[in-house]
């Protein structure tokens, strides 16, 4: 799972929704019916993804198109599954300098991606500051971002980094500040923006979280399925489950089927639509990504009485 949609994860508490689920089970209604209707995984979202195989440093993480797909393993390995067309991919391991390479649209196969080393202090700072806010240590990252700061003070991504290191403490006032920072420092910011939105919706702010998801949506052309995450949530907040799935879906598309989390979300708004069938698929797709997940026991036993449902209401039907 990236960084980036792990944070939306925290701001659900699914396993309790599961456990009341186990415990009381919804009674069978009449399916609804609906041309509008589609399978919970497009035949497009996965016909026609391309793989290429990432050789770098160990242990680095990589971005696409300023996402994060993942670490490279302690060979330097690390294989990715891209939608189709141009991308951009970026490379950062610590103690060296980040490099970003374009993959062109029939790029296929191993792209070998060689660092150098660096002395550059605030990027050293900032590294270090990367590696604690993965590891959970909130305020030693802040620590550290600040440090960055002071010896680069126009350094967009580590206050972007303090951004999120604040969100983490619930500083939420402090983090947008931040966020406002690296938005000085780089006007056409979309990660920015999809942290904004986040934020933003902490607050209880849904226009103003709508409106910055949009925006990171303008600045990515199009593609920044964080963003996509962010405006489905933002739906379900608001009881629009049509296009929450729809915006999940955009976001599956252009991760390429990486994110079981998100077939989570689909199936979740498919149930408060009474799409029993369709949500069985969706948490079935959850299942086959992460099997052993921390919501697959939970998942299991929703997608027994969601068959049990589909069941009772088809035979509650009206014949045609």
């Amino acid at each position: 799972m990236t960084l980036a949609l792990a944070l939306f994860v925290v701001a659900f508490s699914t396993t309790d929704a599961f456990a009341q689920r186990r415990r009381t089970p919804r009674a069978a209604t009449p399916a609804k019916r609906s041309s509008a209707q589609t399978s919970a995984r497009s035949p497009s979202q996965t016909s026609s993804a391309r793989t290429i195989n990432v050789s770098t440093q160990p242990n680095a993480a990589v971005w696409v198109d300023e996402v994060r797909r993942g670490t490279a393993d302690a060979g330097g390995k690390l294989q990715l599954k891209l939608t189709p067309g141009r991308h951009t991919l970026r490379v950062r391991a610590g103690g060296y300098a980040e490099r970003t390479v374009a993959l062109l649209p029939a790029q296929r196969g191993t792209v070998t991606v060689v660092l150098t080393k660096t002395n550059d202090e605030a990027e050293l700072a900032f590294q270090q500051a990367e590696d604690a806010r993965e590891r959970g240590n909130a305020q030693q990252a802040a620590e550290l971002y600040r440090q960055a700061l002071k010896l680069r003070p126009h350094f967009a991504a580590a206050h972007l980094g303090l951004a999120r290191a604040l969100e983490s403490q619930e500083d939420f006032d402090g983090a947008l500040a931040e966020v406002g920072a690296a938005r000085r420092d780089r006007p056409v910011y979309a990660e920015a923006s999809a942290v904004e939105g986040r934020l933003l919706r902490s607050q209880a702010d849904t226009d103003g979280a709508l409106a910055a998801y949009q925006r990171a949506l303008r600045e990515a052309h199009g593609f920044q399925p964080e963003a996509y995450t962010g405006i489905g949530i933002v739906y379900e907040d608001k009881g629009r489950y049509e296009e929450a799935v729809a915006a999940f879906r955009k976001a599956v598309a252009q991760l390429s089927d990486t994110e079981p989390v998100l077939y989570e979300l689909i199936g979740r708004n498919l149930e408060k639509l009474e799409r029993w069938k369709e949500a069985v698929a969706a948490y079935e797709k959850y299942l086959a990504l992460a099997p052993t997940g921390a919501h697959a026991s939970a998942i299991n036993s929703i997608i027994d009485q969601l068959r049990k449902q589909a069941a009772e209401a088809e035979q509650q039907m009206p014949p045609d």
